[in-house]
């Protein structure tokens, strides 16, 4: 289906509409502004605890839609930012406006399915960038979430 006519505009739409169809389905939800939000506070929270250069290294990686929403609101004179475990949740569900308790399966949820639709290595490399902590919260098991998306 073409939207703009621009094949890679049409291309990244709809690679972006598969990642937040798989976050949705993945939390057991319908709701794609739900599934946005959440990816959106992902990318954020993510980017903001990189360096400049793993930053623009991980943007470089996502479809053209999701590098915007990637780069939205970046500092780069402000980064990488240190935070708690606690402070990256908190910011995590500010960002998204879900319950911090929810941010675990949330965070889990966009996870796997940034490495199902990146290049292999992708998110395990920029992880590895990332305090053990950090990872921790990023790395929910797929056992761990239920269909309803609760955890």
């Amino acid at each position: 289906m073409t939207v703009t006519g621009v094949h890679s505009i049409d291309s990244s739409i709809s690679r972006t509409n598969s990642w937040l169809a798989d976050i949705a389905d993945s939390l057991g939800t319908d709701d794609r502004r739900l599934a946005y939000r959440i990816a959106g506070a992902w990318l954020h929270t993510l980017r903001d605890h990189l360096t400049v250069d793993a930053a623009a290294h991980f943007g470089a990686q996502l479809t053209e839609v999701l590098r915007g929403v990637y780069y939205e609101g970046w500092r780069p004179g402000q980064v990488p930012v240190r935070s708690s475990q606690a402070e990256y949740a908190a910011q995590f569900a500010r960002d998204a406006r879900i319950r911090e308790e929810q941010v675990p399966v949330a965070a889990g949820v966009v996870t796997a399915v940034a490495r199902r639709h990146m290049s292999p290595g992708t998110v395990d490399g920029t992880f590895a960038l990332l305090p053990p902590y950090l990872r921790e919260l990023l790395e929910v098991a797929p056992a761990a979430l239920t269909p309803d998306g609760s955890g």
